[in-house]
């Protein structure tokens, strides 16, 4: 026998732990019953509670910078030969100066940063 739940919006913190708490009561659900579309629709529900009560940011440009870096083992050296000296991107990388339409390009292009984060502009100094 199939046991639906009433879905409502979630709305507050005491919403989302009992979504949570169905959640786990649904998450062996068998494909095509109703307690799996119920399953699908709880999922939205609390990715979007979740996405409005706690945003996720996007990284800076050196953030981002810095982490491809990271996972692809590059030194500081090679960011320096694509951006056109290393002074260019010692100032890049500790914030003094933004990147240049041309070096965003090159960046996004052979490093395939997107070009929306590269964009940002210079932090302001406190």
């Amino acid at each position: 026998m199939q046991t639906t739940h009433v879905l409502k919006p979630i709305k507050t913190e005491a919403d989302h732990a009992e979504a949570m708490e169905l959640i786990e009561r649904l998450w062996n659900a068998r494909p095509g019953t109703a307690e799996a579309d119920q399953l699908e629709i709880l999922g939205i529900l609390i990715d979007q509670y979740e996405a409005q009560q706690f945003p996720i940011s996007a990284p800076d440009a050196v953030e981002a910078v810095l982490f491809y870096m990271e996972q692809n083992g590059l030194e500081r050296a090679e960011l320096g030969k694509l951006l056109g000296s290393r002074s260019r991107a010692s100032e890049f990388l500790n914030h003094k100066t933004s990147l240049s339409l041309t070096q965003i390009r090159k960046l996004n292009k052979v490093w395939n940063i997107p070009a929306d984060i590269l964009i940002q502009s210079v932090q302001e100094s406190a």
